[in-house]
C-alpha cells in the first residue's frame, strides 16, 4: 500500500504506541524520518532509535519514554503542520512557538530538518512539518 504522507503515518504511529503504553514502535526508514527521530531523541521525548537494515528500506526502532510507575508518556501530543496538500512555510522572524515555548516545532530547512529554536539561532526559514509538546 503506498502511503502518500510518510511523516504524518509515523507521528500517528508513535502517537498510537504511545497511548497504547507500547515499549517501542517500528517505522519504515528514510532519512527525513532518521532526523525527525534524532530531534525527539535530542529534546528528551523518547529514550532512543535505532535503525535495523532489513535488506529493503529498513526499520527504525524507536524507544518510548514514560513517567514514574503510573507510566505516564513524556510525549503529551503530535500534530502534523505542513501537509502534501497544503504546505505551511515559516520566515525565521515568523517562526512558530508551540505552547508559548514549552513545546518544540520539526521544521525542515535548508540547512537540514532541526528545531524551531535552532532555526532561530540559525537565521533560516523553511517548512514547519510538525509541533510536539
Amino acid at each position: 500500500m503506498q502511503i502518500s504522507d510518510t511523516i504524518a503515518d509515523m507521528l500517528t504511529r508513535i502517537r498510537n504506541a504511545n497511548s497504547a503504553k507500547h515499549e517501542t514502535v517500528d517505522i519504515p526508514a528514510s532519512n527525513m524520518k532518521k532526523a525527525i527521530a534524532q530531534i525527539l531523541v535530542d529534546e528528551g521525548y523518547v529514550k532512543n532509535y535505532q535503525v535495523i537494515e532489513d535488506g529493503k528500506q529498513g526499520i527504525i526502532r524507536i524507544t518510548l519514554k514514560y513517567l514514574g510507575a503510573s507510566r505516564t508518556p513524556v510525549l503529551q501530543g503530535l500534530r502534523r503542520v505542513s501537509k502534501p496538500g497544503l504546505r505551511i512555510y515559516s520566515s525565521s522572524e515568523d517562526m512558530p512557538k508551540v505552547m508559548k515555548g514549552i513545546g518544540t516545532a520539526i521544521v525542515s530547512t535548508s540547512k537540514g530538518v532541526m528545531t524551531d529554536k535552532a532555526a532561530r539561532a540559525a537565521n533560516v526559514g523553511g517548512e514547519v512539518l510538525a509541533f510536539i509538546w
